[in-house]
């Protein structure tokens, strides 16, 4: 087998350094790995030489590795999903962008639905593309007297996003359930490059002028960051400060380190507050739901104290971070930290002492660990399920190379499971934060970012709270932004949920989604 350059996370290397197999050679070593452990973290195309370079970035998470390689794709190729289900939805998103077709792909169909990067090519590499091209509707189909289906979405009750949702049901229970989103996509990627459809019209984007196609990052890429899933903002804002801060060859002071990792912890904390309460609301359990709404306010107030924004916008930079931390700051946050946790114990103590709440959560929606391996799942949803994957331990950088924060498994994978590893995390996360306070580095909390290294590419991953986040930024011979891909762990995880109703009734869907809580907005970018 071939050796493939290795990178730490947060790390730059020169892309002439990344070997260029043959198609079959590329297939076999991604196959290989991932059956010896390996994670596709990353795996997407971009437009060189009238071609299509597919990148390939896999997680070796036992060394705390990355492993990187490429290859080059004309019209089609055999498919990776057969052998490495991994792959299945990296595989549709290549088709939809570039026309490059997975020969034995089992469900090839969009994710997004948009018209194809290439303007001469269909999304699915058939020849030239109409003006507008219609949506794909076929469906997964079980066949039988008694089997029908059900359609939610995407216009769901609630202030919520879009996204549908078919069941295949013989009664009440499930049998398959195909998840179709796109309705949020918004061309962040493209955006970061400087690209519009309206500009790249005229010619194909194989083969598009470099003043289109790149473009150094500007002080507008940051605030696509911050929104491209609100909810996440200090996740994604810190892989992309970590981007450029690889390819610049900067490290950010000790201190900054600090105030980011306490952000991004505090971004868990909000959120797996929220979605415990939520997760009661949705059985009727009102108590922790009422508690649990105003303990999230609370942990969101305490992000606000460090910048000034309750999401935590206008905080992480590249170079470090835009606020320091005063003494008063820094008490203020410990005396309210410690209050809103004893809140939100209290609160969630009411879920695991009454019986009614138990007997929903235990058994519902399952996912086995043989399951969520072979899908690629992230996070809390891949912890529940025995797959002991975190990127702040497996993948350290920054203040978690000195700040252990040991990641907790359960093996049911089951409602019960990713609730309480939910629990669990609140309660470490609080521990960490308490421990970066309490002993937070002097100096600086910015520096200057050189510019982009020219023809490199550069991999950071971060553990947002739904999971693993990877951006990878390819630069040209001018350090400009040729090539700028993001993987929320959405991504990963969505067909972890229709795992979950396989066999399940339908009126557990409201519970098995919220276990999940997975972002159509960060899934589509």
């Amino acid at each position: 087998m071939t050796t493939l350059p290795q990178l730490h996370n947060g790390q730059a290397l020169p892309l002439r350094d990344i070997p260029e197999l043959p198609l079959p050679e590329f297939r076999s070593q991604i196959v290989t790995r991932v059956r010896r452990g390996r994670r596709i973290s990353s795996l997407f195309g971009l437009p060189d030489g009238g071609q299509i370079m597919l990148l390939a970035v896999l997680a070796n998470d036992d060394q705390g590795m990355l492993e990187l390689c490429r290859t080059r794709a004309q019209d089609r190729y055999p498919a990776l999903t057969p052998d490495a289900p991994q792959a299945h939805w990296f595989e549709r998103e290549i088709a939809e962008q570039w026309g490059i077709v997975p020969q034995g792909h089992p469900w090839l169909k969009p994710i997004r639905f948009h018209r194809c990067y290439d303007p001469g090519r269909d999304a699915w590499g058939r020849g030239p593309a109409t003006p507008i091209e219609p949506c794909v509707t076929d469906y997964f189909r079980v066949e039988g007297e008694e089997i029908h289906d059900v359609a939610v979405g995407p216009v769901h009750a609630g202030i919520i996003e879009p996204g549908h949702f078919r069941f295949q049901c013989h009664g009440e229970n499930v049998l398959h359930l195909e998840i179709e989103l796109g309705y949020q996509h918004r061309g962040i990627e493209r955006a970061l490059m400087g690209i519009a459809d309206s500009q790249c019209a005229p010619s194909s984007i194989r083969h598009p002028p470099s003043a289109i196609r790149n473009s150094p990052p500007g002080p507008r890429a940051v605030h696509y960051m911050e929104t491209l899933a609100g909810d996440t903002t200090i996740g994604h804002a810190t892989s992309y400060a970590s981007i450029l801060e690889a390819l610049g060859n900067v490290t950010p002071a000790p201190r900054a380190q600090a105030i980011r990792a306490v952000a991004l912890e505090l971004e868990r904390l909000a959120n797996h507050t929220g979605d415990l309460g939520a997760l009661a609301g949705d059985i009727g359990f009102l108590p922790t739901l009422s508690y649990c709404g105003r303990l999230r306010g609370d942990f969101l107030n305490l992000t606000a104290l460090l910048c000034g924004n309750r999401f935590g916008r206008n905080l992480v930079r590249p170079g470090g971070v835009r606020f320091d931390l005063t003494g008063p700051v820094v008490t203020d946050l410990l005396t309210r930290l410690h209050a809103t946790f004893e809140g939100v114990q209290n609160a969630v103590d009411l879920l695991w002492e009454t019986p009614s709440v138990m007997s929903r959560f235990d058994g519902t929606g399952a996912v086995s660990q043989q399951d969520a391996t072979q899908l690629g799942l992230v996070g809390p949803a891949a912890r529940a399920s025995g797959v002991n994957c975190d990127v702040r331990s497996d993948h350290p950088s920054g203040m978690y190379l000195s700040h252990d924060v040991p990641s907790v498994t359960l093996r049911t994978g089951d409602v019960a499971a990713r609730a309480y590893v939910r629990w669990f995390e609140i309660q470490k996360s609080v521990e960490f934060i308490n421990g970066v306070l309490r002993a937070l580095p002097a100096g600086s909390v910015r520096q200057e970012v050189r510019p982009p290294a020219p023809e490199h590419v550069a991999v950071a991953l971060t553990e947002g709270w739904r999971g693993e986040i990877c951006h990878v930024a390819v630069t040209d011979d001018q350090g400009r932004l040729r090539h700028y891909k993001i993987v929320d762990p959405s991504f990963h995880n969505w067909f972890g949920l229709a795992m979950a109703l396989r066999r399940q009734q339908i009126s557990d869907f409201p519970l098995c989604n919220k276990s999940f809580n997975l972002s159509y907005c960060g899934h589509d970018l």
